[in-house]
């Protein structure tokens, strides 16, 4: 159970750092400020899965560069509280995340543009691929992994 929920961990940090890319343009995160709320579903290993709803809190900086998040998901069986610093440089995307009441760390690198992202994230034992695309004020974000956890789809809109 303790390996699910680090693993889901990272997929809930994949998720925070990866929706704050979708914007990517000269300033990739404006727009974001504010909250942001929305469930999806998590698929495992075993072919079980579950609903999870997620609620972000998003500050981004005076040059739009720079993001400092937190996260807060929760389905029947998982909950996270997580934090996060990313920044833009380009088309290139990196940050890192921490869940606090796990003691975990790990980052994230990757590309976004044109409303795309592709991105790794990695933790130690640990890596999942992204891809989101977004659309005006809707997110939709695909997580896939090789682990416990196999796959989460999750719908994000501001609030």
């Amino acid at each position: 159970m303790y390996r699910q929920l680090v693993r889901a961990a990272g997929i809930a940090a994949a998720l925070l750092l990866s929706v704050s890319a979708g914007h990517a343009q000269s300033r990739p995160f404006a727009g974001l400020d504010g909250t942001w709320s929305g469930n999806g579903t998590i698929s495992l290993s075993d072919g079980s899965s579950e609903r999870i709803r997620c609620r972000a809190v998003y500050k981004v900086d005076g040059s739009g560069l720079s993001l400092k998040q937190t996260l807060r998901c929760a389905s029947d069986s998982y909950k996270f509280d997580l934090s996060s610093e990313v920044t833009s440089q380009g088309d290139r995307i990196s940050g890192n995340w921490t869940e606090a009441s796990r003691n975990i760390v790990g980052n994230l690198q990757g590309t976004a543009g044109g409303g795309k992202v592709d991105v790794v994230v990695e933790s130690p034992g640990f890596t999942a691929s992204l891809l989101m695309r977004t659309n005006g004020n809707k997110q939709t974000v695909q997580i896939s992994s090789k682990g416990d956890i196999r796959s989460v789809t999750i719908t994000m809109v501001k609030s």
